[in-house]
Parts: structure tokens; sequence; C-alpha cells
């Protein structure tokens, strides 16, 4: 029976992450895009600026401890693994069309998010959203909200939790031959520590795991390509080639590299899956545009930097791309033909940041959507400990099952989300051009409902 169960939740999975969604986010991407007169491509020197200059502030969360949250949910094992396997089945075009499609899902995560900031309502501590709460105050679809919040707080605060701690203590169990019961009650301790400190504690501990990892991963690519400087000019040259075609490839030519590029990216940025306008709400902000712009930043860091880095690392060394050893391996087998057999104690290390982030991030994801229902606190607590408590047994357990059905309601709950965002398209262009006309004027721009007539739904935080 049990059997029978992962074949048809793996058949559906891939169903749905292969055709119905592959094809509802790159349209989506596109009407956003188009719709935005191309945010993210227009408005990048804003985001840097925004990035920038987003700071502490005395109360609530900066809206740079919401970006270093979300990017931790974004930059997971997938930059490691995923960009490797992508890159064997469509070859080195496949990094291009991963390039195009952060471009394009960067302005998804922009309206998503500034609907979670348009949307949000006051906290006990601080402000809350997200995708449930934008479906209710601005869609009015009260249904849809409570699905998607119950979807939410079950998946993300439990199911792929387990999945990553399982993720952490096969690579560590690889790499220092740590007893999986061991590192697990380790890091059942660990999470109970830091969710029981609430979005301030996680925003602390994410805002030294982050930039950490990613920093280090990406100085590691930038090693990597200076040892191999004289093949990059060829290597961009192949890229650009393999992308349209324009040399055959085994496997599919365009198509494998379309359809693999595409998937990769979209799989790793997360942008329309509704996970990161979780976090963007908290922000404490002077116009909802300005989180949005930051969290579309956010799909470049994970794409455009962190998952190149991969594709970097892997293209440039002389490994075979027969399909014989496909994605952690891969990855493992590249770095260590650069850097030797250290490679496989640092991927281990980078996969237990990468993913040990995820799970705080992931943790608070599932508790914005609890509170959706409830703010009792023995509630609250018995959601973490059990939070905690499947860390510990993601660690011990086999998942191929869970992985299955934690992937098939993420695919739910995309498309919920996005019949939400294409339904609150307007609000977001209105709320884009008032921040673009306050900017022409030298402002610093701030948000008023009086000064912003025809949004709909009720904006009580502005």
């Amino acid at each position: 029976m049990m059997e029978i169960l992962t074949k048809w939740a793996t058949w559906l999975n891939d169903m749905l992450w292969s055709d119905v969604l592959m094809a509802l986010l790159l349209g989506c991407a596109l009407w956003f895009t188009l719709k935005s007169r191309f945010v993210s491509f227009r408005m990048i020197p804003e985001m840097f600026r925004l990035v920038l200059r987003s700071g502490k502030r005395e109360k609530g969360i900066s809206s740079f401890e919401a970006f270093i949250i979300s990017l931790a949910g974004r930059v997971g094992t997938g930059n490691l693994a995923g960009v490797a396997t992508a890159v064997v089945i469509g070859g080195p075009g496949a990094v291009f069309w991963m390039w195009l499609i952060a471009l394009l899902g960067s302005a998804t995560a922009f309206f998503e998010c500034t609907l979670a900031q348009l949307y949000k309502v006051k906290g006990e501590k601080n402000f809350i959203g997200g995708p449930a709460y934008y479906m209710l105050h601005g869609a009015r679809m009260k249904g849809l909200a409570t699905f998607f919040a119950l979807l939410s707080a079950v998946c993300f605060g439990v199911a792929y939790n387990s999945v990553h701690s399982n993720t952490i203590c096969a690579a560590c169990q690889q790499a220092f031959s740590v007893d999986p019961h061991v590192l697990g009650g380790f890091l059942f301790v660990m999470t109970l520590l830091i969710i029981f400190g609430g979005i301030q504690r996680i925003a602390k501990v994410s805002s030294i795991l982050v930039p950490i990892m990613a920093c280090g991963y990406i100085l590691l690519a930038f090693v990597v390509i200076a040892l191999n400087i004289d093949k990059i000019p060829a290597l961009f040259q192949e890229i650009i080639g393999q992308a349209f075609g324009l040399r055959p490839m085994v496997g599919g030519g365009l198509g494998a590299a379309f359809l693999q590029g595409i998937r990769r990216g979209l799989y790793s940025n997360e942008a329309g899956m509704g996970t990161s306008p979780n976090v963007a709400a908290t922000a404490v902000v002077s116009h909802p545009v300005k989180q949005g712009l930051i969290q579309a930043f956010g799909v470049f860091v994970d794409t455009l930097v962190i998952c190149t880095a991969t594709a970097f690392i892997i293209l440039v060394s002389p490994v075979q791309m027969d399909g014989s050893v496909n994605g952690i391996q891969l990855t493992q087998l590249a770095l260590e033909n650069e850097i030797g057999f250290g490679a496989t104690v640092y991927v281990a290390c980078t996969v237990l940041m990468f993913a040990f982030s995820t799970i705080l991030s992931n943790y608070y994801y599932g508790e914005s959507n609890l509170r959706f229902f409830t703010q009792n606190k023995t509630v609250l607590l018995v959601y973490r400990i059990m939070a905690a408590g499947v860390v510990f047994f993601g660690s011990i357990a086999s998942l191929e099952l869970a992985w299955s059905l934690a992937d098939i309601a993420t695919g739910v709950m995309t498309l919920c989300n996005l019949i939400a965002i294409v339904f609150l398209t307007r609000p977001v262009v209105r709320l884009l051009k008032d921040y673009v006309s306050q900017r022409k004027q030298g402002k610093d721009p701030e948000y008023k409902v009086s000064n912003t007539p025809g949004i709909e739904g009720d904006v009580s935080c502005w």
C-alpha cells in the first residue's frame, strides 16, 4: 500500500511541477513583467539602493532582516544539487534560461511581497501577513485564504523541516561519520532555542548564517573561476550558443536547455510560491513597494549569483557530465577537482548552514499562517515543539513519500497564490506608480491611503 501511494504521489508531483505549474509560473512572470513595465529591469539600481540602506529599526523587523530571512528560505540545497541536474540534462544552455527566468520571476516576487506589505495586520509584537492575509483582506477570498493558511502551517512548519534535517544528516554522515541520532538531537535543541525567541531571534540567527554561507560559497566560486580564467570567454560562448540551439546537444538540444533552465530557475527562486510574502509583511517600511523591490532583489541573489556559482564550478571543471554522477555528488566531484578532497567536508558544512537556515525560515512561514487562525499561546507552544520534534524525526527517517507529498502541497499553494496575485494586479500597479512619482520628486516615498485612491480591501496598517 505504501509503495503504491509513493508511486502515485511521485507521478502527481512530477505532473504538477513539470507541466501545470511551470506554464503558469512562466505565464504569470511575463504578465507581471509587462503590467509593471519591466520593473525587474528598469528598477535594479533602486533595488540596490534600498538593500544597502535597509538598516535596523528600534522596534519590529527591518526590511533588511526580512530580506535575509526570505533569502534563507530561497537559498537551499537545490542551489547545489538542482543546478547540477539542470546542467547535466540541459547542458550549459540551461544556465542562460535560468538567468532569464530570474529577471522575469523577480516581477512576480515584487507583486506578491508588495501585496503582503499592503494587506499586513498588527500582531502582538510585529506585523503579520502573507498570501492568506491578502487573499482575505484584499481579494475577499476567505475560503481560499483558509485553505492556503492550513496547508502552509502543515507543510512549512512540519513537513519540509523533516526533509531538510534529513539532508543535513545525510551530508554530515558522509563527511564526518556523525550518528544521525546525535546530530538530530542537536538540531532539535537548536531549533527549539531559536524558534522560541520568535521572529526577532530567527532574524538575528539568519542574519549571521545567510551572509556567511552565501559569501563563503560565492568566494569559493570566484577562486575556482580565477583558477580557470582562461576558460571563461569560451564558457560564455557555449552557454549562449547552446541556449539557442546553435550547437547540437545530446538529450534534446534547445528543448532540454530551455526546459531545465526554466524549471530550475522557477523552483529555486520560489517567486510566486507564496513563501517570501510571509516574512516580507513583517518589515517596518514607509511604503509597500520598498519591500517588494527588496524581495525582488532576493531572486537575483538566489539565481543570478548562487545558482550561477554552482553552474560555473561544474562547467569549468573537467568532470564528465554523462549522467553517471548527478546532483550534489557532481558538485562535490567538481569541487574536489579544484580544491582537493576537502570539498566533501566543505559541501557538508555548506549544506548544514543552507538547510538549517531554511528550517528556520520555513518554520516562520508555518507559524505566520497558524496565526491566521489563532493567537493562542498554548497552540503556538504545541506547534513549536511539534516542529522541532519533526526536525529530529527527519534526521533518522526515510522521507521519499513525505518529500513528494510536501511538494504536492506546495504546488497547490502556488496555484492558490497565483490566483490571488493576478486578481490583485491593479493595486500593485497603482502603488508602483505612486512610488515612482514620489522618487521623481526627490522624496523618500511614503504610502498614505488618501493619496492612492482605488485600493481595494482592508489596508488598516496604512
